[in-house]
């Protein structure tokens, strides 16, 4: 089945996802192939695979064929709803740990949390932090508490626009925004992803400017900005966030070593 679906050009991780999952077994049983390769198959599973792999092939992706993907050692249930986390992302959250060492519960709010993937990577990492998630979309919400509840983590849901509502005194907002262009070429991959959560005005920054102004007065003093953004936009961010007045504005790069992240420290004026 494999070879069948190599010759539909499925690349082969990802037939190997889609296999394990009309199999019934775990995403993260490949060595379990492995040691069953030459094993003859139920020709029974053969019509729901290759629907799935046809489903591919037409760009959906795989965490929603399989309806999971892993983030931060954390197996997330995904669908067309939100997002499908990516691997990159895990940068904003390895920045977010830093930023929160040496503080005694701190108090942080994820924006735009679609399925709840930083959120929750956050309150897995530090138990004793006060995490609270908002999203525009009910949808997402929907999604994201159901991951909380499953993996046991007590992060607060809300549903808000950006900061709308929220509370005061934060030690960290993280966000990974809307942050592509309307025109971009790149939207043509991302169909089947919510567009509301990737599109953000005519060069993408819409979004992070609206987060970027009202941040301050919701931070506490030395609280920190984190946001995500595209592949060039590094510059335009660190530049809004010294126009708001954030201080010690810098990027940090992502697997690929592209600056993906970008954020600064608010300090209070006495």
């Amino acid at each position: 089945m494999l070879a069948a679906a190599a010759a539909m050009g499925i690349d082969r991780l990802d037939a190997q996802l889609l296999l394990l999952h009309v199999l019934g077994r775990p995403s993260t049983d490949r060595a379990w192939l492995l040691v069953h390769d030459t094993d003859t198959l139920d020709d029974a599973i053969w019509p729901d695979y290759a629907r799935l792999c046809a489903r591919r092939k037409s760009g959906e992706p795989v965490a929603y064929l399989i309806g999971e993907k892993e983030f931060h050692g954390l197996s997330l249930q995904v669908d067309a709803r939100v997002l499908v986390p990516r691997p990159d992302t895990e940068t904003l959250v390895e920045w977010a740990l830093e930023c929160l060492q040496g503080r005694d519960a701190p108090a942080v709010i994820d924006l735009g949390t679609g399925s709840g993937a930083i959120a929750l990577a956050i309150q897995h990492a530090r138990r004793d932090a006060k995490v609270s998630a908002v999203d525009a979309s009910a949808d997402a919400l929907a999604v994201a508490r159901a991951n909380a509840e499953r993996l046991g983590l007590a992060v607060r849901f809300q549903q808000a626009d950006w900061l709308g509502g929220a509370g005061t005194g934060y030690d960290l907002i993280v966000s990974n925004p809307p942050y592509i262009a309307r025109n971009d070429v790149h939207l043509a991959a991302l169909q089947h992803e919510p567009q509301g959560a990737l599109v953000s005005g005519d060069d993408g920054l819409d979004d992070i400017r609206r987060i970027v102004d009202a941040a301050p007065e919701h931070l506490a003093d030395g609280g920190w900005l984190l946001l995500e953004h595209g592949y060039d936009q590094s510059e335009a961010v660190r530049q809004l966030l010294r126009e708001r007045g954030f201080s010690e504005s810098q990027s940090r790069d992502d697997l690929a070593g592209i600056a993906r992240c970008s954020g600064g420290i608010w300090r209070a004026v006495k």
